[in-house]
């Protein structure tokens, strides 16, 4: 097996189990969901992805974003804050400025 397939299995794994811990999914809806996570940031690192996820309000986000280095703007600084685990962090091409979304409320992408 290679290593980035066993460090994308363990991410997988870890992912699905914080889904079951603190969004009480059950484990095979935590294992879809992470499957589709894991989609969406191999995608996302490609280049730009149309994708959908609910809002904290309730409503439903249509996102163009990007993990793509070539297509971010660089950024002065360095970010210390602390890195949260349940959020995915994007680019918006839209906004022009980093966005995130809670994991567990991603829907799909287009």
């Amino acid at each position: 097996m290679s290593t980035t397939f066993k460090s994308q299995m363990s991410e997988l794994m870890k992912q699905s189990w914080q889904l079951v811990k603190v969004y009480g999914f059950s484990m095979a809806e935590a294992m879809k969901q992470s499957w589709l996570l894991l989609k969406l940031k191999k995608a996302l690192s490609k280049g730009i992805v149309k994708f959908f996820y609910q809002k904290l309000s309730g409503e439903i986000r249509t996102a163009w974003g990007t993990l793509a280095s070539e297509k971010i703007p660089a950024t002065a600084g360095t970010d210390s804050r602390k890195k949260n685990d349940s959020v995915m962090v994007y680019f918006d091409q839209e906004k022009n400025e980093f966005r995130c979304f809670k994991k567990a409320n991603f829907l799909s992408i287009a």
